[in-house]
């Protein structure tokens, strides 16, 4: 069997090389893909999931924290209507004995 010529060997390492190169090649526009998506991401203000992550956390946190304070508005709100009413009631009683004291000549009806 005759050898191969000199030439086939050639192409040979010729391919190799321009694989190689394309290798390279394909690393360098894959790197330069990836810093302008980068760039667009920082245009753009978009956050990493991380951080969408830890706000959401602090939203669930501040709502639980508004929703307790509401509740004890809600019931320190009872305790007040709660006390006016009880002295609305004294009020109501002391306005009443103050009545009956001055149709029966007391103390408010002295002064003339």
């Amino acid at each position: 069997m005759a050898e191969r010529p000199r030439f086939f060997d050639d192409l040979a390492g010729v391919a190799g090389g321009a694989l190689s190169a394309f290798a390279g090649i394909g690393q360098e526009i894959e790197a330069m893909v990836r810093a302008r998506i980068d760039e667009a991401i920082r245009r753009l203000e978009l956050v990493r999931r991380e951080e969408l992550d830890a706000v959401t956390e602090l939203a669930a946190n501040a709502r639980a924290g508004q929703e307790a304070a509401e509740a004890k508005l809600s019931a320190l709100e009872a305790r007040v209507a709660a006390l006016e009413a009880a002295a609305g009631g004294v009020a109501a009683a002391a306005g009443s004995a103050t009545a009956a004291s001055a149709v029966e000549g007391g103390p408010a009806s002295a002064s003339g």
